[in-house]
């Protein structure tokens, strides 16, 4: 051999990475090189030539489809299988794939694999393998192929049937790719390639990995020891980072609104729960700037319209964000009623409002308005900034008749729609088929507490209390007006109830939880003052304090005052 023959071996060899495979014969031409052995080196080069590194293996062929991820592309399963089916074609009669089931990604080895049905194992083709598939397209290149796919598996010790269930499987998982266009389900159906014992796995069990994808893709995975640091150090959990509440001690003792919970407030009929439920779904849109959606059985759009422009007017931390000092009950916004910055040449009726005239229009009357009160300029521009600042970010839907399936539809298409994570519902009832039956509401809260955990939502529902003569801070689960089992697939449960103007002298509060000053219950002339007792039935964040409310349901404004008790 001429010496630079030799040369351009030696540089070949050296280009060659190097593989587990592929090494000891490497090793081997090497010396068989250096010994001047060249007829050996030269064999060696041959057997070479039927190792593949990984990439190889991988790599598309030219004439790809191109639709499948590189981790379900195997051009050499492809070529070794119609390699041994042309060797001998009378394993067709066991070893086919249906139609529907045939997902070659090599278009060369599909068009021979046509062939093998119809021609050179045509006599043994069963009919059924036959159907759907049209005739082959022949050519002396598709001769010159054939001839090569037989050379590359004669005298390997290849298996037919451990290459057929081999090629079975990964058309499988291919099939079912391209049937599930969602990318988080087609990325876990690529998963199961590199599962640690898929060379073990048979087609049935592969498939049944594929359901198990399909099926419980909604579910979250993680593995738990890992990011214990950050988790620790950093808080990236959402057991800290909820959003805080517009109540300091609640804040802290359900640790803040947490997606992926359920929270529901209890009170007993005509106590405030839509009015509760506005207040903190405002604080939430207005303080937080998260999107939020509102669903209503009990009160309409117009009602709650009404309500929510009162709480943005009057809540303290609402009137931070658009920077205007103002109160106005909710009787005086739906009568149209404010005061003049000066009466002199104004009719105003006996408590200082301005009146409209009779021949006056609502909007003349609004004009007017506009050019004598500075109390109506400063209500318009507190709805003229919500407008523009919270365009579409609250979201309300009215439902009365309706099934459990038609209030989970209504949440996805929203939560997909505009991507809303947070969710109030007033009232948690059961469905309009089960009404009068407790057992169903449980039903009801369970696909509310599988939608939260599934989607990471936080979803707050109001609950119904029964009419007793339970004192307040001593209310259970028990006085729940419905199912009492409701409790058991919630986060967190709180129970509330109006404290009793003639008995306000029996209860004291604090402003810790152990203190040794307490407060007595200042009573207001002002019939709308009323205090509430909240008990925390249930919290998985941990404490369950009793806790005293202070509010104005004319103004929506909602205080925390402390911890409540009676007094000893």
């Amino acid at each position: 051999m001429e010496e630079s023959n030799i040369e351009k071996l030696y540089k070949m060899l050296e280009s060659i990475p190097v593989t587990e495979e592929n090494e000891k014969l490497l090793e081997k031409i090497k010396k068989d090189l250096d010994e001047k052995d060249y007829e050996n080196a030269l064999n060696g080069l041959k057997e070479l030539g039927n190792f593949k590194t990984k990439e190889e293996k991988t790599k598309k062929s030219d004439n790809s489809n191109g639709v499948y991820p590189d981790e379900l592309s195997d051009v050499e399963l492809e070529r070794k299988f119609i390699g041994l089916l042309l060797t001998e074609p009378k394993q067709i009669v066991k070893y086919y794939f249906l139609y529907d089931d045939c997902y070659f990604e090599d278009e060369e080895m599909l068009n021979i694999y046509k062939s093998i049905l119809y021609t050179e194992g045509g006599k043994y083709t069963p009919e059924v393998a036959k159907q759907g598939f049209n005739f082959s397209k022949d050519s002396e290149q598709v001769y010159r192929l054939k001839g090569k796919l037989k050379n590359d598996v004669r005298g390997q010790n290849y298996n037919m049937e451990k290459t057929y269930i081999d090629l079975k499987k990964l058309f499988l998982l291919r099939k079912n790719y391209l049937a599930i266009p969602i990318e988080e389900i087609q990325k876990r159906i690529i998963e199961i390639k590199s599962y640690i014992l898929y060379d073990k796995m048979s087609v049935e069990e592969v498939q049944s990995a594929i359901i198990q994808v399909n099926d419980t893709g909604k579910f979250k995975r993680a593995v738990l020891n890992k990011g214990l640091s950050s988790f620790l150090r950093l808080g990236d959990n959402n057991l800290t980072n909820g959003l805080p509440l517009p109540f300091p001690i609640l804040t802290s003792v359900f640790k803040g609104i947490r997606k992926g919970e359920t929270m529901a407030f209890a009170m007993p009929s005509n106590s405030g729960k839509s009015r509760f439920t506005i207040d903190i779904a405002a604080h939430v849109a207005l303080v937080h700037k998260k999107k939020v959606l509102v669903i209503s059985n009990e009160m309409s759009e117009e009602k709650m319209r009404l309500c929510l422009i009162t709480t943005i007017i009057n809540n303290k931390e609402i009137q931070k964000v658009h920077g205007i000092e103002l109160s106005k009950t909710e009787g005086e916004l739906l009568e149209f009623k404010f005061r003049p910055d000066n009466t002199n040449d104004v009719e105003v009726d006996d408590k200082g409002y301005v009146l409209k005239r009779e021949d006056e229009t609502q909007a003349e009357f609004a004009d007017r308005l506009s050019k004598i009160s500075t109390e109506y300029n400063k209500t318009i521009q507190i709805t003229d900034w919500a407008n523009k600042e919270i365009l579409n970010s609250i979201y309300f839907i009215n439902i009365t008749d309706h099934t459990n399936d038609e209030l989970k539809k209504v949440i996805m298409n929203y939560y997909y729609k505009e991507k809303i994570e947070y969710i109030f519902y007033d009232t948690l009832k059961t469905d309009t088929a089960n009404i009068g039956i407790g057992e169903e509401l449980k039903k009801t809260a369970t696909i509310l507490s599988n939608l939260a955990q599934n989607f990471n939502l936080f979803i707050c529902s109001t609950l119904q209390l029964a009419e007793s003569d339970t004192l307040p801070v001593n209310l259970n689960v028990n006085d729940l007006a419905v199912s009492r089992t409701v409790k058991e697939v919630l986060d967190t449960l709180c129970l509330m109830k109006q404290i009793h103007r003639d008995s306000y002298e029996k209860y004291e509060y604090s402003l810790k939880e152990v203190d040794t000053e307490y407060f007595d219950l200042k009573k207001y002339d002002d019939p709308d003052v009323r205090y509430y007792a909240a008990v925390v039935d249930k919290n998985r964040a941990g404490a369950k304090p009793t806790l005293l409310f202070r509010l104005n349901l004319a103004y929506n404004v909602w205080e925390e005052l402390g911890y409540l008790r009676l007094k000893r």
